[in-house]
Protein backbone atom coordinates (compact mmCIF):
# COMPACT_ATOMS: atom_id res chain seq x y z
CA UNK A 1 0.00 0.00 0.00
CA UNK A 2 1.72 3.54 -0.85
CA UNK A 3 1.02 6.39 1.54
CA UNK A 4 1.36 10.18 -0.10
CA UNK A 5 4.39 11.91 1.81
CA UNK A 6 3.03 13.59 5.59
CA UNK A 7 0.12 11.23 5.30
CA UNK A 8 -0.39 8.97 8.57
CA UNK A 9 -1.77 5.69 8.41
CA UNK A 10 -3.16 4.36 11.71
CA UNK A 11 -3.03 4.84 15.52
CA UNK A 12 0.06 5.80 17.56
CA UNK A 13 0.97 3.54 20.03
CA UNK A 14 -0.09 6.57 22.69
CA UNK A 15 -3.15 7.55 20.66
CA UNK A 16 -4.33 3.93 20.92
CA UNK A 17 -3.32 3.28 24.29
CA UNK A 18 -5.94 5.62 25.25
CA UNK A 19 -8.75 4.51 22.71
CA UNK A 20 -8.09 0.90 23.41
CA UNK A 21 -8.90 0.76 26.96
CA UNK A 22 -11.87 2.71 26.39
CA UNK A 23 -13.43 0.18 24.09
CA UNK A 24 -15.01 -3.16 25.37
CA UNK A 25 -13.81 -6.28 25.23
CA UNK A 26 -14.91 -8.69 22.46
CA UNK A 27 -15.42 -12.13 22.72
CA UNK A 28 -15.42 -14.98 19.50
CA UNK A 29 -18.72 -15.74 18.27
CA UNK A 30 -19.51 -19.41 18.16
CA UNK A 31 -16.42 -21.28 17.42
CA UNK A 32 -14.40 -17.83 16.13
CA UNK A 33 -11.81 -15.93 17.67
CA UNK A 34 -12.18 -12.21 18.55
CA UNK A 35 -10.38 -9.90 16.04
CA UNK A 36 -8.50 -7.11 17.57
CA UNK A 37 -10.56 -4.19 18.59
CA UNK A 38 -7.32 -1.77 16.86
CA UNK A 39 -7.18 -3.02 13.62
CA UNK A 40 -11.21 -2.99 13.41
CA UNK A 41 -11.27 0.47 15.22
CA UNK A 42 -8.37 1.76 12.82
CA UNK A 43 -10.98 0.54 9.90
CA UNK A 44 -13.88 2.77 11.40
CA UNK A 45 -11.58 5.48 11.20
CA UNK A 46 -10.59 4.66 7.27
CA UNK A 47 -14.41 4.93 6.18
CA UNK A 48 -15.37 7.86 8.65
CA UNK A 49 -11.53 9.53 6.84
CA UNK A 50 -12.56 8.82 3.61
CA UNK A 51 -16.70 8.55 3.62
CA UNK A 52 -16.68 5.60 1.21
CA UNK A 53 -18.83 2.33 1.30
CA UNK A 54 -18.39 -0.03 3.90
CA UNK A 55 -18.08 -2.56 1.16
CA UNK A 56 -14.96 -0.37 -0.45
CA UNK A 57 -13.02 -1.12 2.91
CA UNK A 58 -9.43 -2.45 2.36
CA UNK A 59 -8.97 -6.12 3.76
CA UNK A 60 -6.01 -5.08 5.67
CA UNK A 61 -8.70 -4.37 8.38
CA UNK A 62 -10.94 -6.95 8.10
CA UNK A 63 -14.01 -8.38 6.59
CA UNK A 64 -16.40 -5.08 5.72
CA UNK A 65 -19.38 -6.83 7.40
CA UNK A 66 -17.81 -7.79 10.34
CA UNK A 67 -16.02 -4.48 11.06
CA UNK A 68 -19.63 -2.97 10.12
CA UNK A 69 -21.16 -5.22 12.52
CA UNK A 70 -18.97 -4.43 15.37
CA UNK A 71 -19.67 -0.72 14.43
CA UNK A 72 -22.81 -0.92 14.85
CA UNK A 73 -23.21 -3.01 17.92
CA UNK A 74 -20.84 -0.45 19.62
CA UNK A 75 -23.11 2.20 18.00
CA UNK A 76 -25.68 0.56 19.64
CA UNK A 77 -24.15 0.37 23.17
CA UNK A 78 -23.31 3.95 23.56
CA UNK A 79 -19.49 2.62 22.74
CA UNK A 80 -18.64 5.92 21.37
CA UNK A 81 -20.44 8.41 23.45
CA UNK A 82 -18.68 7.33 26.27
CA UNK A 83 -15.93 7.41 24.64
CA UNK A 84 -16.18 11.05 23.66
CA UNK A 85 -17.51 12.10 26.80
CA UNK A 86 -14.17 10.49 28.56
CA UNK A 87 -11.82 11.84 26.16
CA UNK A 88 -13.73 15.43 26.63
CA UNK A 89 -13.19 15.25 30.48
CA UNK A 90 -9.61 14.10 29.61
CA UNK A 91 -8.86 17.21 27.49
CA UNK A 92 -10.38 19.41 30.13
CA UNK A 93 -8.10 18.28 32.86
CA UNK A 94 -4.79 19.04 30.73
CA UNK A 95 -4.44 22.29 30.26
CA UNK A 96 -2.02 21.98 27.18
CA UNK A 97 -4.75 20.57 25.00
CA UNK A 98 -6.27 24.15 25.02
CA UNK A 99 -6.73 25.42 21.66
CA UNK A 100 -6.75 28.97 20.48
CA UNK A 101 -7.05 30.11 16.73
CA UNK A 102 -7.84 33.01 14.99
CA UNK A 103 -8.14 33.52 11.46
CA UNK A 104 -7.43 37.03 9.38
CA UNK A 105 -8.54 37.13 5.96
CA UNK A 106 -7.68 39.80 4.33
CA UNK A 107 -9.42 41.38 0.98
CA UNK A 108 -8.09 42.98 -1.84
CA UNK A 109 -8.54 46.94 -1.99
CA UNK A 110 -10.73 46.05 -5.28
CA UNK A 111 -13.03 43.58 -3.23
CA UNK A 112 -13.68 46.23 -0.52
CA UNK A 113 -16.11 48.01 -2.46
CA UNK A 114 -15.51 51.60 -2.24
CA UNK A 115 -14.49 53.00 -5.71
CA UNK A 116 -11.53 55.76 -5.66
CA UNK A 117 -11.98 56.99 -2.29
CA UNK A 118 -15.57 58.09 -0.57
CA UNK A 119 -17.72 60.22 -2.49
CA UNK A 120 -19.41 62.94 -0.83
CA UNK A 121 -23.36 63.24 -1.01
CA UNK A 122 -23.79 66.86 -3.44
CA UNK A 123 -26.91 68.58 -2.84
CA UNK A 124 -29.23 68.94 -5.97
CA UNK A 125 -28.59 71.88 -7.02
CA UNK A 126 -24.90 71.93 -7.02
CA UNK A 127 -25.41 68.79 -9.25
CA UNK A 128 -27.90 71.24 -11.80
CA UNK A 129 -25.26 73.96 -11.57
CA UNK A 130 -22.45 71.69 -12.68
CA UNK A 131 -24.14 69.78 -15.75
CA UNK A 132 -24.77 71.03 -19.09
CA UNK A 133 -27.63 72.90 -20.39
CA UNK A 134 -30.45 71.06 -22.15
CA UNK A 135 -32.22 72.28 -24.60
CA UNK A 136 -35.31 71.34 -22.40
CA UNK A 137 -35.94 73.58 -19.51
CA UNK A 138 -35.78 72.20 -16.02
CA UNK A 139 -39.51 73.58 -15.48
CA UNK A 140 -42.46 73.34 -18.55
CA UNK A 141 -44.85 75.82 -17.42
CA UNK A 142 -48.59 74.33 -17.29
CA UNK A 143 -51.54 74.97 -19.74
CA UNK A 144 -54.12 76.45 -18.20
CA UNK A 145 -57.15 74.55 -19.13
CA UNK A 146 -58.73 77.81 -19.61
CA UNK A 147 -56.78 78.73 -22.37
CA UNK A 148 -57.35 75.32 -24.16
CA UNK A 149 -61.08 75.85 -24.37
Amino acid sequence: MEVALGERIGLTEDEWGIIGTLLPSERGRGCRPAQDNRLYFEGMMWIARTGSQWRHLPDEYGKWNSVFRRYRRWVTTGVFEAMLETLGEMVARDATADMIDSTVVRAHHCAVGIKKGLRKPRRLADREADSAQSSTPAAMPKADRSALS
